[in-house]
């Protein structure tokens, strides 16, 4: 049965996600380096997972009975930092001015939890986060709380095997609590992800593995939307099998001159390149 969304709420949703393309844009060009391409196409899901599907309070992020983000790919962490600010955990001057200093860093272009309350696992080598997210539902498990854990991977992490001892694990666990969504846009550093290490046909892999698996457009926020509302309840006590949501996107979504590019996958941005890409942006504004 086909999950029916709310179409105010996607309408609010598209426009904070517009907002946000914006502001991110902005403050890579004002710390002068960022991973762009990824940060980009991962900002229907965080918006949604944020404004509207986590259980989460910005003014408590360590509130105890939370839902978890793990942000596995977290070379991508700008946009969550952008997010922060705009609930109101901190501002986008207070941001910049504590990017990677020498004396006062607190956030960097790899997210540090011990800097950044709302930061749940602390990233920089790639493939660990689905582990740690195993872990934490696991935990609420024995504990019999009921938030949920997610966990955003990147396509090209997938190269990892410890993933595939994750998704063993979680299927085998039968972790109903644990939502990991792969921001599969094909692309990863050196080029597409399919002549770097074919992952295909993935959501046959991940059923063989024990999960339930949905597949959408995650540049679509009905999609996102009608995805999220349509997961289970986060019960730790029942056996179910975990869910893997395989978000389709596109690398650099939104920036006409970025999209589908490897060359925007790090890097920072000139003010003629901020001014081309607000523009398309703007050009590109999905209105319903």
């Amino acid at each position: 049965m086909q999950t029916l969304v709310d179409m105010e709420l996607v309408r609010r949703l598209e426009d904070k996600a517009y907002q946000i393309r914006r502001d991110l844009l902005t403050f890579i060009y004002r710390i002068g380096m960022g991973h762009l391409g990824g940060e980009l196409s991962l900002v229907e899901m965080s918006v949604a997972l944020y404004y509207q599907y986590m259980n989460y309070d910005p003014k408590n992020p360590k509130w105890e009975d939370r839902d978890r983000l793990v942000l596995s790919k977290g070379h991508c962490g700008e946009t969550l930092y952008t997010i922060f600010a705009d609930l109101g955990m901190y501002t986008m001057d207070y941001m910049v001015e504590h990017f990677e200093t020498l004396e006062t860093a607190k956030f960097g272009m790899h997210p540090n939890r011990k800097y950044v309350p709302a930061i749940e696992v602390s990233a920089g080598s790639l493939g660990h986060g689905l582990s740690i997210a195993l872990g934490m539902a696991l935990g609420a498990r024995k504990q019999k709380k009921n938030w949920r854990t997610f966990v955003i991977v990147g396509d090209g992490e997938l190269n990892e095997g410890t993933n595939w001892e994750a998704i063993m694990s979680a299927g085998h666990y039968k972790l109903g609590n644990l939502v990991a969504i792969v921001d599969k846009n094909q692309l990863q550093m050196t080029g597409p992800t399919t002549e770097i290490l074919n992952l295909n046909p993935l959501d046959e892999k991940l059923r063989a593995f024990g999960w339930d698996v949905i597949e959408i457009d995650g540049n679509d926020m009905y999609a996102v939307c009608a995805a999220l509302q349509s997961l289970p309840p986060a019960d730790p006590v029942s056996r179910r099998k975990p869910v893997f949501i395989i978000s389709n996107t596109v690398k650099g979504k939104g920036v006409d001159f970025m999209e589908n590019n490897p060359n925007w996958h790090g890097g920072g941005i000139a003010k003629e390149e901020l001014d081309r890409a607000l523009a398309s942006v703007e050009k590109n504004r999905r209105v319903r």
